[in-house]
């Protein structure tokens, strides 16, 4: 595990869930909203971020968070020698999305530029949810049931995956080092 995709549709916990990997790992996180938003919420010039993004994959170690756009996506996918696919139940990316959206008030939510407007940002991001379901979650799913013969797939389809996915990679991560000494 030295390339990392984390992915799948908005609202899933993926920058939590990126964040908890990194600290496990240590492994360095590139938060792709960061890159491609400035803050305020402002977008990058495409070809910036294009650049920034294959900058990252060139590196031998990394974890990357996020969509980006559909042509950077694919490429980081088949980048990736593990890939964390979150794939819970749309009504929970659609609760989670609501209760971003109220915290937002308080608390920037994990991952996203400094200074979001966080009521477009979350109108956004219910748009986004539903059209991801509808388009793009059946091909992450036969993209991971491709990639299964030659790469690390994790599919979580639920909190508790998510659960036992971390307490696996505290296993390895603990054995891999006492391997070490």
């Amino acid at each position: 595990m030295k390339k990392v995709a984390v992915f799948g549709n908005t609202g899933g916990g993926k920058s939590t869930l990126s964040k908890k990997l990194c600290q496990i790992t240590g492994l360095p996180l590139h938060v792709l909203d960061k890159i491609q938003y400035q803050s305020g919420g402002v977008k990058v010039p495409d070809e910036d971020y294009k650049h920034a993004h294959e900058e990252i994959l060139v590196t031998d170690r990394w974890i990357i968070d996020g969509f980006g756009c559909m042509e950077t996506l694919w490429r980081r996918l088949n980048q990736a020698d593990t890939l964390v696919f979150v794939d819970l139940p749309l009504y929970v990316h659609g609760w989670w999305v609501t209760k971003r959206f109220i915290k937002g008030y308080f608390k920037p939510p994990e991952g996203w530029p400094q200074n979001s407007p966080i009521l477009r940002s979350s109108l956004n991001s219910y748009r986004v949810l539903w059209l991801c379901h509808k388009y793009l979650t059946p091909k992450y799913r036969e993209y991971i049931k491709q990639a299964q013969s030659t790469k690390s797939v994790y599919h979580l389809r639920s909190t508790k995956e998510i659960s036992q996915f971390f307490e696996s990679m505290e296993k390895t991560t603990a054995n891999n080092s006492s391997n070490l000494t």
